[in-house]
Order: structure tokens, then sequence, then C-alpha cells
């Protein structure tokens, strides 16, 4: 497997510290199915918690279906994230949706995430 394709432990928000600190003072975009809520971090790379409610599905393999794919489209795109804590919250229209819509949406929203902040970014979303 490649470097970047990988899901290692310190790529992920663990601890309840971890996620009150994002739902703080954190920038929020929203799509249709997902709602990713980012704040620039320490660490050495991007780190992904997920939050997927038995509002957005009462079925279990619905909701791991979700997660699964929101897991494999970081992994791709973790690179290209930067130092960044995400929390990515799930809409119920998710359990509705198809996996290639939630791939899609995903992409735009990495790379909306990537586009924070950059250097030489122009425009007025600071944060």
């Amino acid at each position: 497997m490649n470097a970047p394709a990988r899901f290692p432990r310190s790529a992920r928000l663990l601890s309840a510290a971890d996620f009150a600190a994002l739902r703080s003072g954190s920038r929020r975009l929203s799509g249709r199915c997902y709602t990713a809520q980012c704040k620039p971090a320490n660490g050495p790379g991007a780190r992904l918690g997920l939050a997927v409610s038995r509002r957005v599905s009462k079925l279990a393999v619905e909701r791991n279906r979700i997660k699964r794919i929101a897991r494999d489209s970081f992994r791709r795109h973790r690179h290209l994230l930067g130092a960044r804590d995400i929390l990515l919250i799930a809409n119920p229209s998710a359990a509705e949706a198809d996996n290639a819509s939630l791939h899609a949406e995903l992409d735009q929203l990495w790379q909306r995430i990537a586009t924070l902040n950059a250097p030489g970014a122009t425009g007025t979303m600071r944060g």
C-alpha cells in the first residue's frame, strides 16, 4: 500500500478532548451529505474524526457504509490536506445517496478544505 493511502492510528481523532476542541473555534463547510468542521492542527498531517448518528439511519449497515466511504476517501486525499483536524458529520441525506455520489461530494469537500488558508489563496475566507 502507498504511504498516502494509509489510515494509521495517528491520523484519527480518538479522544473526547480532540472532538471537543473541534466543536469550538473551527471552520464549518457543508455539503448535501456531509458537514466538515476543520481546524489547523499541530501534528504532522491531517486527522479525521467521524460522527454518523442513528438520526442519519437506524440501520448500522448504512451508518457503517457511510463511514467506510468517508475513511476511504480521506485515505486517498490526506496528503493534500496539510496539518488539519477534521470532524466529518454525516447528514441524513447521506443514507439515501449512492456510493458514487458520496465519493464525489467528499472529493469536492477535500478540495475546499485544502484551499483554506493555502499559500497565495485569495478571497475572504480566513480561519
